[in-house]
C-alpha cells in the first residue's frame, strides 16, 4: 500500500511544526505549504531523519482567492489527505481573518472535496465554533462561548464557523454520493473538524474528546498527536478535544467505535442552506 500524501496548508504555524515530524515519522509524505522562502530552512529541519519524505511548497495562503486557485496547488501537490493549521492570527485585522480564515479556507475545502482522489480533509478549528448551544454545555460554559464569539473574536468566529460549515455539507455531500456507489463506510471521504480549547505551549499529554464542555484547554502539541491520531483511526465530524486524563490513541479508537460527532446540537437544515447562499 502507497505511503499517505498530506498537503499541509499553514506549515509554518506551530501546530504544523509539531504535527509535521509525527507525520512524517509514520512514513507518510508531506508537502509543508508555508508563506515565504525565509520560512523553507526551518521547516526542512524537520523532515531529517524520519522515514516519510518532506517537500515544501512556497505559497502564500492570501493569494488563494478561489477554489480554483486552491484546485491548482491540489493538481501539483496531488495529495491523498489536507490538513489545513493555517490562520491569519489576528494579523492584519478583520479583512485577513475573513481571506484567509474563512475565504481560503472555504476554497480549499471545496476544492479538496470535489477533488475524487483526496480522501480526507482535516481542518483544526476550535471549541467554540458553532452557532448553537451544544446540548452538553452548562449555561455558564453557553454564555462563555457567547462571549468568546460575540464580543471577543467576532470576526474569527464568522470566519470559522463558515468554513466548518462547508466542510460539514459537502463532506455529507460526498459521503451520499459515494454510498449510492456502493463504496464501504470505511473508504469513504473523512471531513474532520478538530476542535481544541484555548491553545497552549503544555507538552502533549492526555485528552477529554468528543462531547466535551467549553473553556477548557488543549497543548499545541496535543493538538499534533490528535490530528494524527484522528486521521489514522478514521474519525469523521466535529471531534472536540481538550486536556484531560485519556490516551489520545484510545479516545479516538473510542469516538470512532461510537460514532460520536459534536455537530449534534448543530441545526444542519439551516446550516445548508447558509453553505449555499455562499
Amino acid at each position: 500500500m502507497a505511503a499517505h500524501h498530506i498537503l499541509l496548508i499553514g506549515g509554518h504555524g506551530k501546530v504544523a511544526q509539531l504535527l509535521t515530524p509525527l507525520l512524517l515519522a509514520k512514513s507518510w509524505n508531506v508537502t509543508s505549504m508555508i508563506r515565504t522562502a525565509e520560512q523553507k530552512a526551518s521547516i526542512e529541519k524537520l523532515g531529517q531523519g524520519q522515514p516519510g519524505t518532506l517537500h515544501v511548497l512556497v505559497r502564500s495562503v492570501a493569494d488563494v482567492k478561489s477554489e480554483a486557485d486552491a484546485q491548482g496547488i491540489l493538481e501539483r501537490v496531488r495529495p491523498d489527505w489536507v490538513v489545513w493549521t493555517a490562520g491569519a492570527g489576528g494579523k492584519g485585522g478583520a479583512e485577513a481573518t475573513f481571506a484567509v480564515d474563512r475565504d481560503a479556507a472555504i476554497a480549499f475545502t471545496r476544492a479538496s472535496v470535489r477533488t475524487p482522489s483526496v480522501h480526507k480533509f482535516l481542518t483544526v478549528s476550535y471549541l467554540s465554533s458553532r452557532r448553537g448551544r451544544a446540548p452538553w454545555w452548562t449555561d455558564e460554559e453557553w454564555a462563555s462561548a457567547q462571549q468568546v464569539n460575540q464580543e471577543v473574536l467576532p470576526d474569527y468566529f464568522k470566519a470559522k464557523v463558515a468554513a466548518d460549515e462547508v466542510l460539514t455539507v459537502l463532506s455529507h455531500d460526498r459521503n451520499a454520493e459515494e454510498e449510492k456507489k456502493g463504496v464501504p463506510g470505511n473508504e469513504r471521504f473523512c471531513g474532520i473538524s478538530l476542535r481544541p480549547g484555548s491553545l497552549t505551549e503544555e507538552p502533549a499529554g492526555g485528552v477529554k474528546m468528543g462531547k466535551v464542555g467549553a473553556g477548557g484547554k488543549t497543548s499545541r502539541a496535543t493538538v499534533a498527536e490528535s490530528v494524527v491520531q484522528v486521521l489514522e483511526k478514521g474519525a469523521k465530524g466535529w471531534v472536540d478535544v481538550v486536556d484531560g486524563d485519556e490516551a489520545v490513541r484510545e479516545a479516538v479508537e473510542e469516538l470512532v467505535r461510537e460514532g460520536v460527532d459534536a455537530v449534534e446540537g448543530e441545526d444542519v437544515k439551516v446550516m445548508r442552506e447558509r453553505v449555499e447562499k455562499l
